[in-house]
């Protein structure tokens, strides 16, 4: 029975040193202590993420472990990279002098990583910095009017109004005032543009149908500076529900911003001005005559403001 032969601690620690497992263990703690150091001072300088600084950390250590395993199993010759079993012993230091390329090569491709990584998040996060715009800020554009009757123009109005009012209640949102978005078509290309003059980065755009006692209404939240959709709806009902189709889509509007919402706002979102839609619609009519501001629009929005409130005494807008 073949005896078992014992492990020679000299001749272990001997071929660690032959392999120059020493050495490239201490020049990658330099070098790995050199980038932690970096990462750690200069990264927060150029704003960029404390992720990524943990991820050099985590890089740096999973890479030492295997920087000893390469310099224990490979030597680097002038036929190329080959196993250290296929080497002959050299006589001299030779492969002493070896050990830096190891360190080098390592250094260099962590270096390479970590530039590449840093330099991508460093843009990302110096692009969002320069728009400076919150994120849970957003402007409601007018509303098509896609009835066959132009005069129903007023409803879509009406409907962009009731959204915006509702949003404005909300103290976590910011939300620009309807004087500042008429001037911009419901559906306008250059929406980066629009949301830098605006100051937001959420814009809702919309359109309206009315026939009738039907109404239909589509509306998309986007994000203006990706020119992404962060939520779409198209509501088909009566037009006795169009309340809770406002209601629904300012709800829908804060939950998708994230925007924090007390019980009171919560009820206000939720509330009906009132439950006439005739005298809903007056309203909105004499509103709109009374946006305009121009010639003898003003006197005749008085009328329908009387109207309004003729039907229902206790709706507070008219």
């Amino acid at each position: 029975m073949a005896e078992s032969k014992a492990v020679n601690p000299r001749g272990l620690f001997g071929e660690l040193r032959r392999r120059n497992v020493y050495k490239v263990a201490v020049a990658y703690a330099i070098v790995g202590w050199l980038l932690v150091q970096i990462s750690t001072q200069v990264f927060p300088f150029l704003e960029i993420p404390n992720w990524v600084v943990r991820l050099v950390i985590v890089l740096v250590a999973a890479g030492f472990p295997i920087a000893l395993v390469i310099a224990w199993a490979f030597e680097l010759t002038p036929e190329g990279i080959k196993r250290t079993e296929d080497v002959s012993i050299p006589v001299g230091n030779g492969s002493k002098k070896r050990t830096w390329i190891y360190v080098v090569l390592i250094g260099a491709l962590l270096s390479m990583g970590l530039f590449f990584v840093g330099r991508r998040v460093g843009q990302n996060t110096a692009s969002a910095a320069r728009t400076d715009l919150p994120a849970k800020s957003i402007a409601v554009l007018p509303f098509d009017n896609l009835s066959r009757d132009p005069d129903n123009a007023f409803f879509a109005e009406g409907v962009q109004d009731e959204i915006l009012t509702r949003l404005a209640k909300v103290a976590d949102l910011k939300v620009i005032a309807r004087t500042s978005t008429q001037r911009f078509k419901s559906a306008p290309e250059n929406l980066p543009d629009i949301a830098k003059q605006l100051g937001v980065l959420n814009i809702l755009e919309g359109s309206v149908q009315k026939a009738n006692d039907q109404v239909r209404v589509n509306v998309q939240l986007i994000n203006a500076l990706t020119n992404t959709h962060l939520w779409a709806e198209i509501y088909d009902r009566k037009l006795t529900d169009i309340f809770t189709v406002e209601s629904d889509i300012s709800k829908t509007i804060a939950d998708t911003l994230q925007a924090k919402l007390t019980g009171s706002e919560k009820q206000m979102i939720a509330s009906q001005p009132t439950s006439d839609t005739t005298a809903y619609e007056l309203y909105h009519k004499g509103r709109s005559l009374w946006a305009k501001r121009s010639g003898d629009n003003i006197p005749k929005a008085i009328p329908f403001y009387e109207k309004a409130i003729a039907r229902d005494p206790n709706y507070a807008l008219a």
